[in-house]
């Protein structure tokens, strides 16, 4: 897995997996409230241009990014374990967040989008690099997470 901040991408035929994973020095909570409070990403990501709907259990939101702005992604909420992990995606996707606990207080923060299908060699060329955005969205959320846990000190 990725660590410190640094996206890996793996490419096969019929998929392609990309990670990025950085310690950050906070409460589990602060992390969890960033990742689902919809309408506060972009104020702290640099990397979302927005996020419309309830991100809960089998809900749906739509996400807009600054890979593809001018396309709204669809997507449900799959999988929702308070403080642990949460993941979206749609027919072509999906997108895993995990908080890890370590002894020291640390959280180590990893984010892991697996794409793919049948047809993704036909349309896998088109699709854009995610290893600079994902880099750019661990470091928004560490610095923000940082800076919220720092300010209540």
């Amino acid at each position: 897995m990725a660590q410190n901040g640094k996206a890996t991408t793996e490419k096969k035929t019929f998929s392609r997996t990309t990670t990025v994973a950085t310690d950050i020095h906070v409460d589990t909570v602060i992390i969890w409230k960033l990742l689902t409070t919809a309408s506060d990403y972009p104020r702290w990501n640099s990397t979302v241009i927005s996020v419309e709907g309830n991100i809960a259990a089998r809900q749906k939101i739509k996400l807009k990014s600054t890979l593809a702005p001018k396309r709204t992604f669809k997507l449900e909420v799959k999988e929702f374990v308070t403080d642990e992990r949460l993941a979206w995606g749609d027919g072509q996707g999906t997108r895993l967040y995990t908080l890890v606990k370590k002894d020291n207080g640390v959280i180590t923060f990893s984010m892991t989008e697996k794409i793919g299908g049948f047809m993704f060699p036909m349309y896998a060329k088109y699709i854009p690099s995610f290893d600079q955005s994902f880099e750019q969205f661990a470091a928004d959320l560490k610095k923000e997470a940082e800076t919220i846990q720092n300010s209540t000190r």
